[in-house]
């Protein structure tokens, strides 16, 4: 039963091979089983593939199979229609394009697998590209948000640079009327006189001022405060709708990219062991020879092209033969007098016919 089975997958003519001998049976059972466990190989590396896609078991082995069974059908294919010949040159020349085909069937199967195998060092290289792509992010978001920020605390140290001022300039004043109270400045004169109190007055006006400018300051910069706080809030909204994005970023391509980071050696050889998978149908095909399964199948074809000629030979001496009659018939009927005749008439009836209508028409129009 399971010969059976892999001489299906190898793609030969049951009637045939089974009048064949037990070690041509063989090598075309070898054929078969390397066409469906190269299959079962596809079907695995093509589920974890769209696992990674879809993220559902279910869906993953379902298209898995599909992909599995395609790529059977494309194997099997390429085996059956290799035909031996006398030239190992024709035949080579007739696997070429089967063998570019099976190079590209190996690299599609070997890359998910590839995927696989190397799945924590891929994790470590995509952990690394998601830091670096948080940084990033980070430093994107905040040069929208930086220049407001900056400016808003320019403008909040140019207020308090204000009250500052004007701090000074009072403390100055309070400065000048003590001294002269004292009598160490100004008039230098002991007590409390008109001097004094001007310079009191300028001292007492430039306090109310400085009051009011730390009032109407203060409330300027608690709104430009309340503006940076609003502003950093944005910024930290946008780096967290962001997150899950960077986080994600770990589907079928990121993949692909990532291994492409890694060493190239061991991929090489995983790949180089699918093509040999892959290809070693059509190369144990190349490298036998012509064998009695392949004598019995030219000799099938060669009866089957021999009878088509033949049919097509006799349709054409049939036609040919048909022509002759024919032209035989007619050349007769030409001098055939009754037939002359009659054809005579109706072709005279026909004219009157149109001479009538001809006549009618015209003296409608008149």
């Amino acid at each position: 039963m399971l010969k059976n089975f892999f001489l299906i997958c190898s793609g030969v003519d049951k009637n045939l091979i089974n009048n064949c001998s037990n070690g041509e049976q063989n090598k075309y059972v070898g054929i078969g089983a390397t066409v469906f466990f190269t299959a079962v190989m596809a079907t695995i590396a093509g589920s974890y593939a769209l696992y990674t896609v879809f993220d559902n078991l279910y869906a993953a082995i379902f298209f898995g199979l599909i992909w599995g069974l395609l790529i059977f059908n494309l194997d099997r294919f390429i085996v059956s229609t290799i035909k031996k010949t006398d030239s190992k040159f024709k035949e080579f020349l007739q696997a070429t394009p089967r063998i570019i085909l099976a190079v590209i069937i190996a690299v599609v199967i070997s890359k998910p697998l590839e995927l696989k195998l190397f799945e924590k060092e891929i994790n470590q290289v995509l952990l690394t590209e998601k830091n670096q792509m948080t940084l990033d992010n980070k430093t994107q978001i905040a040069q929208q948000f930086t220049p407001e920020i900056a400016k808003l605390n320019s403008e909040i140290d140019n207020l308090k640079g204000e009250i500052i001022s004007k701090e000074n300039e009072t403390n100055a004043l309070y400065e000048t009327y003590i001294t002269e109270a004292e009598g160490t400045k100004g008039t230098k004169k002991l007590g409390k006189g008109p001097v004094y109190q001007e310079k009191r007055e300028k001292h007492d006006a430039s306090l109310a001022t400085l009051n009011q400018l730390k009032k109407e300051n203060s409330k300027k910069i608690l709104e430009k405060e309340t503006a940076i706080a609003s502003l950093k809030q944005n910024q930290k909204l946008l780096e967290t709708k962001s997150h899950p994005i960077i986080s994600n970023f770990d589907g079928l391509m990121a993949r692909i990219t990532a291994l492409g980071k890694l060493p190239a050696l061991p991929s090489l050889f995983i790949f180089l062991l699918f093509l040999a998978i892959e290809t070693s149908p059509i190369i144990a095909k190349l490298l036998a020879p012509k064998g009695e399964y392949d004598f019995k199948l030219e000799e099938n074809e060669s009866a089957i092209k021999t009878w088509v000629q033949q049919q097509i030979h006799q349709r054409e001496q049939m036609l040919q033969a048909d022509i002759s009659i024919d032209n035989k018939v007619y050349k007769d009927m030409t001098e055939d007098e009754e037939l002359y005749t009659y054809k005579q008439k109706m072709a005279r009836n026909l004219m009157k016919l149109q001479a009538d209508y001809f006549y009618k028409k015209q003296q409608k129009m008149l």
